[in-house]
């Protein structure tokens, strides 16, 4: 871990094989998509009409496309502390604009840290947080910060790598994370409903998708040697939909 040299914001930085990743097909495809696919599964309430997003560690922005076509925002607002990732993401900002499905979604960029976000209190109907909390050191502030700027009844979407993923040997050699934040499945459902939001457990996914196992990619599930059985694995994913809490 180490601080900038112009902010004292703890951070752990990417190799450049991750910052190289995260614009891949597989990426946007087989994580982020599928990813917000079952998010918007979870969601069982009546969500607003043209709701204000902010989505939370946005990276290179891939989610934007996703998220205007799935929930139709007025407004998506994109903040991330890695500069440049913040310049891609302003590509695909400009990308969506110039889509039909897509056009009428105003974007806006923000460099900022996720434990002091740059905007203010009850300014968003969701937060979507998709694989971002494994990279921050300050897991609690960042969550109360989620709350903050979340209106009544506004709406976290959670999507997150288990300890049992990141702290696999090929995640250790391929990328860098903060090891000493990382949680289990349930560690971070408890971090969230101690955090002031609540949930019910059909709000909660428990994905097992073949590149969260990074022991064997699943290899093993799929030539029929051994079936992973829910409760007796170490689950590698969860997702949850949960509301602020009054």
């Amino acid at each position: 871990m180490q601080l900038t040299e112009t902010s004292n914001v703890p951070f752990v930085p990417e190799t450049s094989f991750g910052i190289w990743f995260l614009r891949t097909h597989t990426w946007e495809h087989h994580v982020l998509r599928v990813a917000i696919n079952d998010l918007e599964r979870l969601i069982d309430f009546p969500m607003p009409a043209a709701p204000v997003i902010v989505d939370v560690g946005c990276g290179q922005g891939l989610s934007f496309r996703l998220l205007a076509q799935a929930f139709k925002p007025q407004r998506i607002v994109g903040i991330d502390f890695h500069e440049p990732s913040l310049s891609l993401a302003a590509q695909s900002a400009q990308a969506c604009r110039q889509r039909a499905d897509t056009a009428a979604t105003e974007i806006e960029l923000h460099h900022g840290d996720c434990a002091n976000l740059p905007l203010q209190d009850a300014s968003a109907d969701i937060v979507f947080c998709h694989q971002t909390f494994h990279h921050l050191v300050e897991q609690e502030r960042a969550l109360a910060e989620f709350r903050r700027v979340l209106k009544p009844g506004g709406v976290l979407m959670f999507a997150e790598s288990t300890d049992a993923y990141i702290k696999s040997w090929v995640i250790r050699l391929l990328f860098r994370h903060p090891m000493q934040v990382q949680k289990s499945a349930d560690g971070y459902l408890d971090m969230i409903r101690n955090g002031g939001f609540s949930f019910g457990p059909h709000h909660v996914s428990l994905p097992y998708l073949w590149w969260s196992r990074a022991k064997d990619f699943g290899l093993l599930e799929r030539i029929g040697l051994y079936t992973p059985k829910p409760g007796k694995r170490r689950e590698t994913l969860v997702n949850v939909v949960a509301r602020k809490a009054s």
